[in-house]
């Protein structure tokens, strides 16, 4: 079993994900007491979050750099950025190491390919909707048509990312108002939803979309007990 690196804290609601759904789907894989091995660095969000907003980019990735070589210092084999918005620095961070970096949006993208879906919509937040590091990867390696909310409905998705999940709260209103956008998304042609933000499954799932979803943080976790094993 290969050692799992894992670069999370962004949020840590939804690190906490990541490490259930991984030694769950190793128990599930090889039984007994087996558990993942892995390695993980928690950054402090307050940190990057403080570095994204006014579009520090250069400085954030020299954060997950130092988080990133840390971990294979400590014998991770490979690693997960356990983020969708800070994949906008992955390219930077995989050339800071000898070992590969596992990107949310290929284990993804080949989900939903796997399943014969074309048309995707996407959320997460306003950097995952409108730069291209994540749509046009989507699109130019995948072959995906990548759908997005209209301006209003980003603003209202990234507000209740960082001001409600990052922070542990689920309101009813706002699973509501994402039940809503999904819906229009699916009546613009999507034939399924990828929740790019790993905290999005804290508030959504497939009871509350009529076209199939496909949860990032899911699918990266268990992309890597695949790699792992």
């Amino acid at each position: 079993m290969k050692t799992i690196g894992l670069i999370g804290g962004m949020s840590w609601e939804s690190t906490v994900s990541y490490y259930r759904l991984i030694n769950t789907a190793v128990k599930e894989k090889l039984g007994g007491l087996h558990s993942a091995k892995c390695v993980l660095c928690s950054v402090d969000f307050a940190e990057v979050e403080a570095l994204q907003h006014p579009g520090r980019w250069p400085e954030a990735a020299q954060l997950l750099v130092a988080a990133a070589q840390s971990v294979e210092r400590a014998g991770a084999d490979f690693v997960l950025l356990c983020t969708n918005t800070m994949h906008k620095v992955a390219d930077a961070v995989q050339a800071s190491l000898h070992i590969p970096l596992l990107h949310i949006a290929d284990a993804t993208a080949e989900t939903v390919r796997q399943a014969g879906i074309r048309r995707v919509g996407l959320l997460g937040t306003r950097v995952t909707m409108e730069e291209d590091f994540y749509q046009g990867r989507l699109v130019r390696q995948f072959g995906l048509e990548v759908l997005v909310p209209n301006p209003n409905d980003q603003e209202l998705a990234h507000r209740v990312i960082y001001d409600e999940l990052c922070v542990g709260q689920v309101q009813p209103e706002s699973k509501a108002q994402f039940a809503r956008i999904m819906d229009q998304l699916a009546q613009r042609g999507a034939e399924g939803i990828i929740l790019g933000c790993t905290e999005l499954g804290l508030l959504v799932g497939a009871e509350d979309s009529r076209v199939p979803l496909f949860d990032t943080t899911r699918i990266h976790a268990l992309a890597a007990v695949a790699y792992a094993l």
